[in-house]
């Protein structure tokens, strides 16, 4: 029954894949240097097209409204997108970022401006899993919604912070930045506060579009960005995934899920020390069948079949909150939705008088001993 259970939750992960996009060919290079300057300044020759696919190979690294710049995960080149997934030029990231600044004079495009959420979506998934969570945010909340795609099965979480961070960066204009993550997601975020700490020594993360200078391992306090507010958690694996651990057994889960699977499972105890706390107000809603064996019997305790509610807890949440809903679609409950709205501006799920903080830990005694 077991091996059923495992290999059914396996399936179900797998369903959301999507058939990967070949990458565009690079321009043909040059052996006189400066021939090769000179076609450098020349972005490659487009045709509008469709994107095709490949969510599991493109990775956002810039966002200006529904516009987006992205690296391809296996041949690194770039390509800038429109709010439809019309490839509209492709090269390297300058070649991209001139395009879009040339679009931007041609179509007198507005600055952004106002209160932004940036959602990130879980392993396996793509951003438009988020969409709905999206489209209620800007309805009733007002907030200009980014939705951010990172390749999470083809890069490490470092590298997904690292993107994350130039998305962050470039948003131009906007005066408050929120997030909201889904699963993996909050991991990729937790990351970004943490290696983008302003406190701490500079180490290179790959950060390198924007020029966002990549910090320290641990977050001690100090947030990357002034602008940023506050932060929903939905269901996510913040002490690690049992079912990641399980899974990760078989060799073909492993190749699939790619780094980012492993870190939450055989490896996390390596990885984990690389997280902190975010140093924003952040909020926690887990899924749950409401009773004390949970709906997977794999997993200890509650759970929304995929991560224990044991498992999304973390010290120093402003709120926390169980709901009646499943991992793959949490972000979609009306319920989940106008608790994400709430804590976005008030800090709290249902009411003050309500809220369920987790304390946060002891600061370890210091001896005075000689």
């Amino acid at each position: 029954m077991r091996h059923f259970i495992v290999a059914a939750v396996f399936l179900a992960m797998f369903g959301s894949l999507l058939v990967n996009e070949l990458p565009a060919k690079e321009p043909a290079g040059n052996t006189n240097s400066a021939a090769n300057a000179e076609e450098h300044k020349k972005p490659p020759k487009n045709l509008p097209m469709a994107t095709l696919g490949g969510k599991q190979l493109w990775g956002d690294v810039l966002h200006f409204h529904q516009w987006r710049i992205q690296r391809n995960a296996l041949s690194k080149h770039y390509r800038l997108v429109d709010g439809h997934d019309i490839r509209r030029a492709w090269g390297d990231y300058q070649q991209c970022l001139d395009a879009l600044n040339a679009i931007k004079q041609r179509k007198q495009l507005p600055p952004m401006q106002g209160k932004a959420v940036i959602l990130m979506h879980g392993l396996f998934r793509t951003r438009v899993s988020m969409k709905h969570m999206a489209a209620y945010l800007k309805k009733e909340g007002g907030y200009e919604t980014f939705l951010v795609s990172y390749p999470s099965t083809r890069a490490d979480i470092r590298q997904h912070a690292a993107d994350l961070a130039n998305v962050v960066a470039q948003l131009e204009g906007i005066e408050e930045i929120h997030f909201v993550g889904h699963s993996l997601g909050n991991i990729v975020v937790r990351r970004y506060l943490a290696d983008f700490a302003k406190e701490t020594g500079a180490k290179e993360t790959g950060a390198k579009e924007t020029g966002a200078k990549p910090k320290g391992e641990k977050a001690s306090g100090s947030l990357p960005d002034a602008r940023i507010g506050r932060f929903v958690m939905l269901a996510p694996p913040n002490q690690g995934a049992r079912m990641a651990q399980l899974l990760s057994r078989s060799v073909l889960f492993r190749t699939t899920v790619g780094k980012s699977g492993v870190e939450l499972g055989p490896g996390w105890d390596e990885f984990q020390s690389a997280m902190a706390t975010p140093a924003c107000p952040f909020g926690i809603i887990a899924g749950g069948a409401g009773n004390a064996r949970g709906r997977n019997p794999l997993i200890a305790g509650d759970d929304d079949i995929i991560v224990g509610v044991k498992e999304t807890r973390l010290a120093g949440a402003a709120d926390f909150l169980v709901l009646p809903v499943l991992h793959t679609t949490i972000m979609n409950d009306a319920k989940v939705r106008e608790c994400t709205l709430r804590f976005l501006q008030t800090g709290c799920f249902l009411s003050e008088q309500e809220r369920n903080p987790i304390p946060p830990k002891p600061a370890p005694r210091i001896s005075r001993q000689p």
